[in-house]
């Protein structure tokens, strides 16, 4: 089932996407990669790094709605509350056939199980912030992130991004 194959490889990304440090200048760099990719591909997205105690870098393409700094707040506060991605939780409770209100009791208002928000994972430290995209179909929006993050930690983003 490719909901089972997603969920396999985000987990793959989500151990392999990991930093040794993290500060300020690292988000902007990681910022700077989405957005840079987002302008090479014309894309009219929002992009978001946030730490748990401060936003580091906010970029809004022409393109991009008003609607989309929510979708980023609430795909982000999903990170923020399971520690993994915004689009592993949507397909994990997709798959039980359950809500983020129904089985937490979260509100929409608050909280988006929709793919584009992946947790910043510094090695011995844990999820300490997110990286959100926001603009593009949920899965686009995942596959965005990852391949910021896989281009700004030297990783193969060929074999990390999803089928």
């Amino acid at each position: 089932m490719a909901m089972d194959e997603d969920l396999s490889k985000i987990s793959e990304q989500e151990a392999t996407l990991v930093f040794d440090s993290f500060d300020a200048h690292v988000a902007f760099a990681l910022g700077t990669a989405a957005r840079d990719l987002a302008i090479e591909r014309q894309l009219g997205i929002v992009v978001d790094v946030t730490l748990f105690s401060m936003p580091l870098f906010y970029a809004a393409l022409p393109g991009s709605l008003p609607d989309n700094a929510n979708w980023v707040r609430r795909k982000r506060n999903t990170v923020f509350r399971f520690l993994r991605s915004s689009y592993a939780t949507g397909l994990m409770l997709a798959k039980q056939q359950v809500t983020l209100a129904g089985k937490f009791g979260l509100a929409e208002a608050d909280y988006a199980a929709h793919g584009g928000s992946f947790p910043i994972v510094v090695k011995g430290a844990g999820c300490i912030g997110a990286l959100t995209v926001s603009g593009l179909p949920q899965r686009e929006d995942h596959q965005l992130a990852v391949e910021a993050l896989s281009r700004l930690l030297d990783k193969d983003f060929a074999s990390l991004r999803l089928a």
